[in-house]
């Protein structure tokens, strides 16, 4: 599958006046995520959340999925989108990926530093049992008032894997429909770009009148901590 450029800037697009002013000599400024999962029967994988500049995005809906985000929506694992946002240097501020998995119905709070030109923020996790659907927003502008901002996320399918919907093709903990945890093996034949996920269709082993949603799936507040 070509792979496409999952964080859109690169050095040629970093301002003379942001190379001029060291990362860690701009404003500092803390905010705190709130991630509230609103399925009614998938968890979210580790979330991942990072402050940057604007150029920097994760995904790009109707794009081919980076391997940093197949790795996301397939195995829920944010190290290679860890790896590469901290690479960016003069482009990220923060990268923090929260602990465990989020269930149906409860939050999550998640602190970064932001500030200066690091005034976006993205957040991405992927939802289990599904083979490669994920939530996110990129780019989002990071609140400078008292008002926190506060967004409704969908799913989105990554387009890197088909939806068989089978215990083996789907990795996780325990699901009542498997006996057990998922057997996470990828398989070919997925979409070939970032959509809309249609949920949980009861092709496989996965119940759709249990695992199904419709969205938004994730309720995202992010508050500016004053001092």
């Amino acid at each position: 599958m070509k792979r496409t450029v999952s964080v859109l800037a690169t050095a040629a697009f970093v301002s003379a006046a942001l190379m001029s002013v060291p990362v860690r000599a701009q404003a500092v400024q803390r905010y705190f995520v709130m991630v509230t999962n609103m399925t009614r029967a998938q968890s979210f994988t580790p979330i991942l959340v990072a402050t940057h500049t604007p150029a920097v995005r994760l995904f790009v809906a109707g794009t081919a999925a980076s391997s940093e985000l197949r790795e996301l929506a397939e195995e829920g694992s944010t190290n290679p989108f860890t790896t590469l946002l901290r690479g960016l240097g003069a482009e990220v501020r923060d990268v923090v990926t929260s602990s465990g998995l989020l269930t149906p119905g409860v939050t999550a709070g998640i602190e970064v530093i932001g500030g200066g030109s690091f005034d976006r923020i993205s957040v991405a996790s992927m939802l289990i049992p599904t083979n490669d659907a994920f939530f996110g927003v990129t780019g989002v502008a990071l609140p400078t008032g008292i008002d926190p901002v506060t967004i409704d996320a969908p799913a989105y399918d990554a387009g890197t894997e088909r939806n068989d919907e089978r215990c083996a093709s789907i990795p996780g903990p325990n699901f009542s429909e498997c006996g057990g945890p998922g057997g996470g093996a990828r398989v070919g034949g997925g979409e070939g770009a970032v959509t809309i996920h249609n949920g949980i269709r009861g092709v496989g082993d996965m119940r759709a009148n249990d695992r199904d949603w419709r969205n938004p799936v994730a309720r995202i507040t992010i508050h500016r901590v004053i001092p």
